[in-house]
């Protein structure tokens, strides 16, 4: 057998089938086997494989073992003379085997190639070569001193910039996302080390293929696409000390004296001043619009204290200092939490919801001054024109955020794409319909079954996105329009019979979906925040009726044992029926005090009732769902 191709998958089943379809289309006329071993996802994949393709030889792990057991089950298992390791999250062009084979065939020192790596957008993944992590080379990379010198050979050895992307060479490092290697030369060498879970252990297989007499290349004569961000979130603490560790056990692993202590000292620097970075940037991401909203209110109340003063009461100092110091803060504080409990943060150019979170904010502003003490009740004309103010710098701000975004400011208002497919009559047919079930809005402006003179239709009809049929499309095609284009149109592509469209506009986001698979509204940030403080406030309820529901609730004892853990967040007040929570397609939540069989006393637990009932809950949960089933 000439190849043996291994993919390790972990809850990215609708890149893996599109990844399947383009493998078996580069391995026709070529004696093959294609592994996929499962690290116990929970979204189907499993499931997708045995039915889509009952050819590809399957291992369903229990458990999540981690890249490098899992590759080398299916290693050990497969006959190949040439082994591949690739991604879930790849596209390979047709060709892509056979020229690997051929270089290898006629190149007896390598023991291990790779290709050229686009992302989503076309644009070429500096990975798809790299040398190797000396000391200087690693504090390069982590110091940003790499990314100022890009063409830089001293500067940038990380990413070797200064050898071309369109020759081929030897290089000392190859991604895990596409290792096409020799099975001599794995058999002298190792397989993947077992002692790095996630990242590293490419690099480390990379140095033993060397130290073994063989030589790593760098082929750009065939392309891939690798949308990179599906299986791992790069922007989270947890990839900072995974990614780190792993650097550490390489250094322990190969370098000895001075240098590995020199070498992994600058590590554990590198994970502290990425982990603080990371931390910094994801405080901006998430505190610097609400941190600029406090700003903009607080600054209008004092402006428009001094003029209420003078203008009103014709006393500059009529106002006392408290009014700054507990009111406006006070006022702030509630306008912001309006804010945010109606999602202001998450769809940030919804100026209707604004408005509506700043008229609720200012009800209970409202309410709340006329329990005050008479020394905090200045004035109600501040809150009215605290309001006032706040509504219309707010929207301000949003409307210059929008146009400095998007350039124009239809705020508010679906900006719709131009779009074009690349396909025959029928599946252009089938794309429109997966688009309008997924609820997306595109305005198509052309189909073509061929995708000659792209370049012209695309600036003829203005176009803003692309979508593939790569039943009719070959990957070779869509790659090479991808380069050409580049990065100013999006690019999706709908694998054949599939449910799903796929693509990716950045290298640092992961992949995006148009699918109709089920969307559950308790996984949305609002609805979970919502579901958070509703169990928050049914336990401040129950402590302030205590006498009455500790003597005549007939749900006492359930009361008592969940009041602690729904307060510290280890439960909820209502979630799934514990014998119903078996699917593990539906989503991860805090196991409930109620569940929605309570509704029907004297109905058994039937499975699949109990099934539909979970689902149910999941899929169009509101906060009435859990009010219902606590009432």
């Amino acid at each position: 057998m000439r190849l043996s191709v291994i993919i390790v998958n972990y809850n990215v089943r609708h890149f893996l089938e599109q990844a399947l379809l383009s493998v078996q289309r580069a391995l026709e006329g070529i004696d093959s086997d294609i592994w996929v071993v499962d690290n116990n996802s929970a979204d189907g994949s499993v499931e997708m494989v045995a039915e889509k393709f009952p050819a590809v030889q399957l291992i369903a792990n229990k458990d999540n073992t981690g890249f490098a057991v899992a590759n080398n089950q299916a290693i050990r298992a497969s006959k190949g003379d040439y082994v591949l390791l690739l991604n879930p999250d790849t596209l390979v062009e047709e060709d892509t085997f056979t020229k690997c084979i051929s270089f290898m065939d006629t190149h007896p020192d390598a023991g291990a190639v790779g290709v050229k790596m686009l992302d989503g957008s076309g644009k070429f993944l500096p990975e798809s070569k790299r040398g190797f992590p000396t000391p200087w080379v690693s504090f390069c990379k982590t110091f940003g001193l790499s990314t100022l010198f890009p063409k830089s050979k001293f500067f940038n050895g990380y990413y070797l910039g200064h050898l071309p992307n369109d020759a081929t060479n030897p290089v000392d490092v190859l991604a895990g996302a596409f290792m096409f290697m020799r099975r001599a030369a794995l058999d002298k060498s190792g397989l993947l080390d077992e002692a790095f879970f996630m990242y590293g252990e490419d690099i480390d297989l990379s140095y033993r293929i060397q130290l073994a007499g063989y030589q790593n290349y760098y082929l750009p004569d065939t392309k891939i696409i690798h949308y990179k961000g599906e299986s791992t979130k790069k922007g989270s603490l947890n990839y900072v000390r995974t990614f780190y560790q792993a650097m550490i056990i390489f250094a322990q692993k190969h370098f000895s004296g001075r240098s590995a202590g020199t070498f992994i000292l600058l590590l554990h620097a590198a994970i502290w001043l990425r982990a603080g970075m990371t931390i910094v940037a994801n405080m901006v991401r998430r505190w610097a619009l609400p941190l600029v909203d406090g700003v903009l209110i607080f600054a209008g109340l004092l402006l428009l204290k001094d003029f209420w003063a003078n203008y009103f009461y014709h006393d500059s100092n009529y106002f006392k200092p408290s009014l700054v110091r507990f009111n406006f803060p006070l006022y702030t504080g509630i306008w912001l939490l309006m804010l945010w409990l109606h999602g202001c943060y998450e769809d940030r150019y919804d100026l209707r919801r604004i408005v509506r979170a700043l008229g609720v904010g200012t009800l209970l502003l409202a309410a709340i001054y006329g329990f005050l003490d008479l020394e905090y009740r200045p004035s109600r004309a501040l809150i009215v024109l605290g309001a006032a103010w706040s509504v219309m710098a707010l929207c301000a701000v949003r409307l210059w955020m929008h146009f400095m975004e998007y350039r124009n400011l239809r705020i508010g208002r679906e900006r719709i794409k131009n779009l074009m497919i690349i396909g025959s009559a029928e599946e252009s047919a089938r794309v429109l319909g997966l688009l309008n079930a997924a609820g997306v809005r595109k305005n198509l402006v052309h189909t073509s079954i061929s995708s000659d003179r792209l370049d012209e239709l695309s600036r003829i009809f203005k176009v803003e996105e692309i979508i593939f049929c790569s039943k009719d499309v070959r990957s070779q095609d869509i790659l090479a329009w991808m380069s050409k284009l580049g990065p100013t149109v999006t690019y999706k592509i709908v694998p054949q019979e599939s449910m799903s469209i796929i693509g990716s506009s950045s290298k640092d986001e992961p992949g995006e979906l148009y699918t109709i698979d089920i969307r559950y509204a308790i996984t949305q940030p609002r609805q979970k925040r919502s579901k958070r403080l509703l169990d928050l406030g049914f336990c401040l309820v129950l402590l302030l009726t205590l006498p009455i529901w500790a003597l005549l609730s007939p749900k006492k004892s359930r009361y008592w044992a969940g009041w602690w853990p729904v307060f510290v967040g280890k439960k909820s007040w209502a979630g799934y029926y514990p014998e119903g929570t078996t699917d593990r397609a539906l989503p991860k939540i805090r196991a409930g005090v109620f569940h929605p069989l309570d509704r029907f006393k004297d109905m058994p637990s039937n499975e699949e009732i109990v099934a539909r009932l979970n689902f149910l809950y999941a899929r169009d949960w509101t906060e009435w769902s859990d009010l219902e089933l606590i009432l």
